[in-house]
């Protein structure tokens, strides 16, 4: 079976074809942030206008790069939610329109179960069902109980602020621009995290729950406050540091709960060098298995899509083409 999967649920146009054992034949992704940058984060109504623009070419530059039509693709799957409404219905109604004319099934894919489910796509070893699943992005920051692809329960979320909009908005006020992420981590490897002592907000919580807008206020006070008396690269890795730190606790925290051995990190996030190596030591030391998909498929991506989209036709079939665009019916709370 070969699988289109398309993802358009914030600001990246992507497509890929992966086949049901999760080989990847192409993977294609356009990125808008040069454009919303110069507004210092994402546009929704930008964001749905370059989908637009972009949907058509990218899916056929995908499908060259497969070496593959459409007459050999056996099912489309595209995102459903959550995300940017305007976004969603772009890549959506897309693929509708794509599984109607040439009449292949159609799965609507939960984004947040494609970005756990994306570990299976890089190299063996594989995590084993059930696994711990701690997902890191711009937009969301959750641990789940994952004990089969489509049985995944919600075990704590932030109760404000994710990790990913906390990393953007530190950097927004230290003049660093946008995507905030990246450029932290970059500076953050030659600074000093215990240069200056931020809070560890929930650290010693009785729940599973992240707090990050206190944190990023902390950051934002101690700047204003004592600006020019520390190194920029000092202030990234000591935020940095707390972030992270609350991260790996109360990811080993949900592990130890449970009594579940794998765990996995995910979303664009758990592309950062510090987080994958912390992550790392907390597991050795606790004596757990840490499974990260490759870098390069932490970020949002059509592949994760396209697989996930396989495990929900195998469970439920096809989507019915006249529910709503958006979409999550495959988390629960535990």
């Amino acid at each position: 079976m070969l699988i289109l999967g398309i993802e358009t649920s914030c600001d990246e146009t992507a497509a890929a074809v992966v086949d049901e054992e999760g080989k990847i034949r192409a993977n294609i992704i356009n990125s808008q942030v040069a454009i919303h940058a110069q507004f210092g984060g994402i546009v929704p109504e930008v964001a749905s206008r370059q989908h637009l623009k972009n949907i058509l070419p990218i899916v056929e530059r995908c499908l060259e790069e497969a070496g593959v039509s459409l007459a050999d693709i056996d099912l489309i799957a595209a995102t459903r939610g959550p995300g940017l409404v305007g976004a969603l219905l772009v890549g959506y109604t897309f693929a509708l329109a794509l599984a109607r004319g040439r009449d292949i099934p159609i799965v609507g894919v939960d984004h947040l179960q494609a970005h756990i489910l994306a570990v299976f796509l890089g190299p063996p070893p594989h995590p084993a069902f059930p696994f711990i699943a701690t997902l890191v992005s711009g937009g969301h920051t959750a641990i789940f109980l994952v004990r089969d692809p489509m049985d995944i329960s919600l075990m704590g979320t932030t109760l404000d602020d994710a990790a990913g909009e906390a990393f953007d908005k530190v950097a927004k006020v230290l003049d660093l621009g946008y995507p905030g992420g990246p450029v932290i981590s970059k500076l953050a490897r030659s600074g000093d995290p215990a240069a200056i002592s931020f809070p560890r907000p929930l650290l010693r919580s009785d729940d599973l729950n992240f707090s990050f807008s206190g944190l990023k206020t902390a950051v934002i006070t101690e700047i204003k406050k004592n600006r020019g008396h520390h190194k920029t690269e000092d202030v990234c890795a000591a935020f940095q540091e707390a972030a992270i730190e609350v991260i790996c606790a109360k990811t080993l925290a949900a592990a130890r709960e449970t009594g579940i051995n794998d765990i996995v990190v995910a979303g664009g996030v758990a592309a950062n060098p510090r987080l994958r190596r912390l992550m790392a030591d907390t597991c050795e030391t606790a004596g757990r298995r840490l499974f990260l998909p490759p870098a390069d498929l932490c970020p949002d991506n059509g592949a994760m899509i396209a697989h996930g989209g396989y495990h929900t036709f195998k469970a439920q079939g096809p989507t019915d083409i006249s529910t709503d665009v958006y979409s999550r019916a495959v988390f629960h709370e535990t």
